[in-house]
């Protein structure tokens, strides 16, 4: 449910970016979870990563970039061996229609370039504003705010909103924070997401944001109890792999992909 507070516009301010800096504190490696090289592979897994996990995304990318490499590869592409490859991240049919059709229009359109702007992305097929948004923070260095299920989960319980709309959560948050922000504080809070403040059960006695959440005590605030609803490095027995990645915060990308492959 959303926070409904009384607080101040300037005080909701303080509070949100005092989070932003814990969340920073906390994680410093923090980065785009999805493995690409290029913005036509981010676009790419992006698009398949709805209703998915970006792990089982990571995954099948390998192979599907070997055999298309590029848009026009793509837009070229046997539908049943597209099918075939991006399967096991579901809906799969409905998936390959849209990255067949997305390649031809980066083709026809964009000379097989992927565009750099908001307005042509969320022309292509599949692309909403949450990929396009992705895609241009991470891939062009633009800002953007990433809304994903995690990112609005948070920003209601944070009291940053209390709209269920993806575009509305959006604009809420971008008031809050400076653009230069919006790119990291989207990454720091699906970290934090996925690793602490779960959907049906966040840490809270666990999580470094507490002081400053007015959805503190809605989960386990017992912090022994908390600490083992961690997950990925943060989780029990993951303490060699997260000293790697405070160690090496600029290569947090590659150690994260060797160590999932190890545990594959």
């Amino acid at each position: 449910m959303p926070v409904v507070s009384s607080e101040s516009v300037l005080a909701l301010k303080r509070r949100a970016r005092r989070i932003n800096r814990a969340l920073a504190e906390k994680y410093p490696y923090a980065h785009a979870e999805l493995d690409f090289t290029n913005p036509f592979e981010l676009l790419v897994a992006t698009v398949l990563s709805a209703q998915t996990t970006d792990v089982t995304v990571n995954q099948i990318t390998p192979l599907l970039f070997q055999n298309y490499p590029d848009a026009r590869a793509m837009a070229e592409a046997d539908p049943s061996r597209l099918e075939e490859i991006i399967k096991p991240t579901g809906f799969f049919r409905a998936k390959s229609r849209n990255l067949i059709a997305l390649a031809t229009r980066l083709v026809d359109e964009f000379n097989g370039v992927v565009p750099g702007r908001l307005e042509d992305l969320v022309t292509l097929p599949g692309v909403g504003r949450k990929t396009a948004n992705v895609v241009l923070g991470n891939a062009f260095g633009i800002p953007g705010i990433t809304v994903d299920t995690h990112f609005g989960r948070l920003a209601r319980r944070f009291g940053w909103t209390q709209s269920e709309d993806p575009v509305q959560i959006e604009s809420d948050v971008a008031e809050l924070f400076e653009p230069k922000d919006w790119t990291m504080l989207s990454h720091r809070v699906v970290f934090h997401g996925r690793r602490v403040c779960h959907s049906r059960k966040p840490a809270c006695g666990a999580c470094p944001v507490a002081n400053w959440c007015p959805s503190y005590g809605m989960g386990e605030t017992d912090p022994v109890k908390a600490a083992k609803l961690l997950k990925y490095e943060l989780a029990p027995g993951s303490e060699a792999l997260l000293a790697e990645l405070l160690a090496e915060t600029h290569r947090a990308a590659e150690i994260r992909m060797a160590s999932r492959k190890r545990t594959l």
